[in-house]
Order: structure tokens, then C-alpha cells, then sequence
């Protein structure tokens, strides 16, 4: 019986041993080293930022003449039609000159007439016959009547409409018959001496960067993938009053594929505007930028994380403009965002540029 008991007691101990070697021992969870994220970083650089400002506008020639008659009356030829490219000196439309030749007929009688009478009482004032004022009267009217028939005269010569120089014929606004009157457009040339220009229009922000002379480039959908290369002749001097924008003038190499109307989208080189005491740092440093501030993770010497506030500025293709917070030199995380945090230890990898 007590040899029983014993081997009870023995058997017992026995499983207790097992119970605790099957539950083992807790291992301190801080015992295991955590895993050190590997991300990429930059270098933050001092630098200057070239803008690239883009805008869609419009190809024109840049001196698109409107053509009309110095006198008003009935049209009798228009020699030209739209599209038709024209020379220096050449004949587009032509004034009927009945009405000019009539008032040239009585303008002349009038002058005659004005110089007998100046004549005649040039003898009677020299006699005594007639007073001083009624000569120097006689004298006026002639001098009027001169001046009538020149004006007639120039009418008549200027009963036609010219091209100034080469160029396109860029829309035919009037017809045989059609009476106009003076200084109306009949047509509208294109002179190709100004050649092409685009026609952009920008903001004020933008205006104020772009510069006289700075290079462009300008693609048209219309002409193939390969752009245009031009430069900024004109920035204007005010805003339209309805869309508050400038419009910039862009020259355009001599191409005959070109044609007034056509949409293009072009790229202006905006001034330098960032000095080498500011910094630029890739715009995939960012965390929640807003309103001009952002945050990033600066990665120190001892390769740990600080999460530090930035102000930032203008955003270019050579990446973000630092107004504050971050000095030249300074590791920038890139990458990894969703593994680190305030105080995270980190191996980094400096990306290529």
C-alpha cells in the first residue's frame, strides 16, 4: 500500500515537469531585434530653379494688316481671295472711280474758276478799284480750291487697294458692289517680312518672370511631336480687362506647314528667381503639403529619423524650392514613409540623380 502512494506521488511530479516544459519559458519580446527598414534618400542642394511656364495659344502672323480705301464708295474688283499669297506692290481690290473722277472734274473747275478771279482782281487792287481784303478773300478760295484738287487727285490715285510687302491673304471682307466707307477693311494680309508668332496668354505671376528674349519651344498637334523652337519678342504691357491675363509673343522659325489660327502649346523659360541660399529637394520628400508648408523626415548622422516642418515654395521640374527649414547637405527620406517614424533608425540609400 505504501509502495502505491509512492508511486502516485512520483508519477505526478513527473507530469507537472512535462506540463512546465511543454508551456516553456516566456521569451522577453525585446530580446528580438526589430527589423531596420531600408529607404531611399536625397541630398538637399542649394541651386537655382528654372521654371518652365506652359500655355496654349494661338499662331498668327505677327503683323496682320487691314486693308481699305482711302475714300468711301462702290467696290468694283476684289482680285484676291483668302489663302492666296500675294507680292510687295501688287493690285487687291479696286474702288469705282466714277464718283472720285466727278469730284476731281468739280474741284478743278473750281480752282480755275478761283484763279481768274484772283487774276482778274489782281490788276484792280494794283488800280485802286477794289480794297486789300477783297483781294487777299480772292487769294483764300484760290489757295482752297488748290487744296481740294490735290485731295481729289490722291483720291482717285488711292481708289486701290496694295499689298505693303509679301505675305497671305488672310480673310477678304468685302465684295464687288459692296459700297464702304472710308478706312474700311476690304482685306487683311498677313506680312510675311513680321513672319509667325504665338500668342500666349499668361498671369501676372508669370508675366513678371518670363523675360524679352528667353527661349521657348512650342509644339502644334497639328505639325507632329517634334516642337517648334522659338524665343519671347513681347510680354504685354496690360492685362485684358476680361480675363485679367498678358498676352507674350513667341517668334516662330519660317515653316511652311504653318498657318494662322493654329493651337499650340508652349514652354517659356521663366528668370531665375531662387538664390543659392535656399535649397531644392525632390517633391517625393513631401508629406502633407499644404498652404505652403510641408512636412519631412530628415535623417540625421546617426541615421534616425526626425520628422521636421518645412516651408516651401515654388514647385519646377528641378524639384521643390525650400524657403525654410532645411539647410543644403541634409539627408531627406524619399521612400518607406509608412515604416518609419519620430525616432526610427533607419539604413538609407542615397538615390542617383
Amino acid at each position: 500500500m505504501l509502495n502505491l502512494v509512492h508511486r502516485s506521488q512520483v508519477t505526478g511530479v513527473v507530469i507537472s515537469l512535462v506540463a512546465l516544459v511543454g508551456c516553456g519559458t516566456p521569451v522577453r519580446k525585446d530580446s528580438v531585434p526589430d527589423r531596420v527598414p531600408t529607404i531611399s534618400v536625397a541630398t538637399a542642394r542649394s541651386g537655382v530653379a528654372i521654371t518652365e511656364i506652359q500655355g496654349v495659344g494661338t499662331a498668327a502672323w505677327r503683323r496682320e494688316t487691314p486693308l481699305g480705301f482711302t475714300t468711301g464708295g462702290q467696290i468694283a474688283r476684289v482680285l484676291v481671295n483668302e489663302g492666296e499669297r500675294v507680292r510687295r506692290g501688287q493690285l487687291l481690290a479696286i474702288l469705282s472711280a466714277v464718283p472720285v473722277e466727278a469730284e476731281l472734274a468739280v474741284a478743278q473747275a473750281e480752282a480755275n474758276r478761283a484763279a481768274s478771279e484772283v487774276n482778274r482782281l489782281g490788276g484792280l487792287y494794283r488800280d485802286g478799284w477794289v480794297t486789300k481784303a477783297r483781294f487777299e478773300t480772292a487769294q483764300a478760295s484760290a489757295a482752297v480750291s488748290a487744296a481740294q484738287v490735290k485731295a481729289r487727285r490722291f483720291a482717285l490715285d488711292t481708289a486701290k487697294v496694295v499689298a505693303p510687302s509679301d505675305g497671305v491673304v488672310l480673310s477678304r471682307l468685302a465684295e464687288p458692289t459692296q459700297v464702304v466707307a472710308a478706312g474700311t477693311p476690304v482685306v487683311i494680309v498677313g506680312e510675311a517680312a513680321g513672319g509667325y508668332v504665338i500668342r500666349v496668354p499668361v498671369n501676372d505671376r508669370a508675366a513678371a518672370a518670363l523675360t524679352i528674349g528667353a527661349p521657348a519651344s512650342v509644339g502644334f498637334e497639328a505639325l507632329g511631336p517634334a516642337p517648334l523652337p522659338g524665343r519671347i519678342v513681347e510680354i504685354g504691357g496690360k492685362a485684358r480687362q476680361s480675363t485679367g491675363t498678358f498676352d507674350v509673343e513667341i517668334s516662330l522659325p519660317a515653316d511652311p506647314r504653318l498657318r494662322s489660327g493654329m493651337i499650340g502649346t508652349a514652354s517659356m523659360t521663366a528668370a531665375p528667381r531662387l538664390s543659392s541660399s535656399r535649397t531644392l529637394i525632390p517633391a517625393t520628400a513631401l508629406i502633407a503639403p499644404r498652404a505652403g508648408e510641408a512636412l519631412v523626415y530628415i535623417i540625421d548622422a546617426k541615421n534616425i529619423a526626425r520628422l521636421r516642418k518645412i516651408v516651401i515654395g515654388d514647385t519646377t521640374d528641378t524639384g521643390v524650392e525650400v524657403l525654410s527649414g532645411i539647410t543644403a547637405g541634409e539627408r531627406i527620406a524619399l521612400s518607406g514613409f509608412e515604416k518609419i517614424k519620430e525616432g526610427t533608425r533607419v539604413s538609407p540609400v542615397i538615390r542617383a540623380r
